[in-house]
């Protein structure tokens, strides 16, 4: 029997779990539909007659309306249906009492403890630079320096203005502090906006030992001197140990990026049970990608914690589609063309599946862009979805790892461990390289709740030193939100 999926019993489409063909007979619900085109694995049909203007649900919510009438068993795209989304809502706050049970279990990770109580997953040595100009001095430092020194090369940190200034200055700050780095030294080049002088203003309190500063116009020879200061860091990180600590230290950032049909079905179903357990075990899950929830975001607002955390949701959603209209561009310019091809018909469709990653949980808090979560529980971040700048944001708000779903392959890699987990197994075994874990098997066996357990050990794995493909390979990339004027 072919294998498809009805996600929720409202739905009027179903899902392709593999490849069918026209004449092909599938089975849902007891009733026998003849596929009338060929389906691609991922991708949607009918399971009913359409008429033009009907609502096509999916995920037991609209996800488009039908633009010419569809008979059951076509193909439903882009050619067929289109998009609800238009502009600027309102909204009403209609809260939601918790229906789940508990996860009961304690699970521990081994860590290292830092001076300001923070505990890391990863005892590196960073070097975070406050301007671009300096790019390649802080490569060949890392050249020299021998194995667990980082740099993160990014433009800016100079002839920036306002908002894009100070967000500048925040990753930064948050990077210069983030408890996986085991010491840091922050690399300048003397001339620029955001030199050190300065930089130290924003950066406020820090662990002097760990945190060594270097300013290369005003020294002879700036790799020697660099070399010396990460020897000196180096010779205090070995003396660091792990230890045990209950997952309630844990933050982990949630990321989708090179979506496909797949997604909402494997991947981030299985990340939003995690998300869940982590949460009830006290730790903080972060979820950012805000035009990703343009189409779902009431059920992310019914799910507020209180009538506090519910209108700054609306506001982050109503702001992020504002920041739209300002360059006269459309809320709904989403799917990707590779999403598309990849299943997925509208914004509304993948929205719906990105905020599985949140799993079920209420929404404890909202956090601005460059904004540090402290708040045990679901946390949503102000921020793109583009896949280095959310990275980057998830970091920069704490995140000691992030869990990227996709179904398409990306080897993109964040400053912290960047676990790639494939939505179908063509992926997975295609491109092993890039992948750390395969949701794809749901696809067979379907059991979401045992393969979750295994999950959640490999995350506390990794947790506690158990390397990501993207560490492996060293793929460590920022990029920071830019909304404004280059001098």
């Amino acid at each position: 029997m072919k294998k498809v999926i009805q996600i929720n019993p409202k739905d009027s489409v179903a899902v392709a779990l593999e490849p069918l063909y026209k004449g092909d007979i599938v089975v849902v619900n007891d009733v026998e539909i003849k596929l009338l085109e060929d389906i691609g694995q991922a991708h949607k049909f009918a399971l009913m007659d359409i008429k033009n203007g009907d609502m096509i649900i999916k995920y037991a919510s609209p996800i488009a309306h039908a633009i010419k009438d569809i008979k059951q068993g076509e193909f439903v795209h882009s050619h067929n249906i289109k998009t609800n989304l238009d502009g600027i809502l309102e909204y009403n706050y209609n809260k939601e009492e918790p229906q789940y049970s508990i996860y009961a279990e304690d699970k521990y990770f081994m860590g290292f403890l830092r001076s300001d109580g923070q505990v890391g997953i990863r005892n590196d040595i960073w070097i975070i630079n406050t301007v671009g100009c300096i790019n390649r001095t802080a490569e060949n430092i890392v050249k020299n320096s021998g194995e667990g020194v980082y740099t993160f090369v990014h433009p800016y940190g100079c002839s920036q203005l306002g908002s894009d200034h100070k967000n500048t200055q925040l990753i930064l700050k948050n990077l210069v502090k983030h408890p996986n780095a085991g010491g840091v030294l922050v690399l300048g080049l003397g001339c620029e906006n955001n030199n050190i002088t300065e930089f130290k203003k924003v950066l406020g309190s820090y662990d002097e030992s760990r945190v060594r500063f270097l300013e290369t116009q005003t020294v002879e020879d700036e790799l020697d001197e660099a070399l010396k200061i990460i020897a000196e860091l180096k010779n205090i990180t070995l003396k660091d140990k792990r230890e045990r600590f209950p997952v309630s230290k844990l933050k982990i950032g949630l990321k989708c990026g090179g979506s496909d049909g797949l997604s909402g079905i494997t991947a981030n179903p299985l990340v939003g049970k995690l998300s869940n357990k982590l949460i009830d075990m006290g730790g903080i899950s972060i979820l950012t990608e805000v035009p990703e929830m343009f189409g779902a975001e009431t059920i992310l607002m019914n799910r507020a914690k209180s009538k506090e955390i519910y209108n700054k949701t609306v506001s982050l959603v109503n702001n992020f589609k504002e920041y739209f209209k300002r360059y006269n561009q459309v809320v709904y310019e989403n799917p990707s063309p590779g999403n598309k091809d990849g299943g997925i018909t509208t914004l509304e469709e993948k929205s719906l599946g990105c905020i599985q990653k949140g799993g079920e949980r209420e929404v404890q808090a909202v956090l601005n862009y460059g904004e540090i979560a402290t708040e045990s529980g679901l946390n949503l971040l102000n921020g793109p979805g583009n896949d280095i700048v959310a990275v980057t944001n998830l970091s920069a708000a704490g995140a000691h790892l992030i869990l990227f779903t996709t179904g398409r392959g990306t080897p993109l890699g964040g400053p912290v461990p960047t676990v790639k987990i494939s939505t179908n197994n063509l992926l997975a075994k295609k491109k092993g390289h890039w992948i750390d874990y395969n949701a794809g098997t749901l696809v067979d066996n379907g059991n979401i709740d045992k393969l979750s357990e295994d999950f959640l050990e490999y995350i506390l794995e990794v947790a506690s030193g158990k390397q990501t493909l993207n560490e492996i390979n060293n793929y460590r990339e920022i990029s920071i939100f830019k909304d404004g004027v280059t001098l």
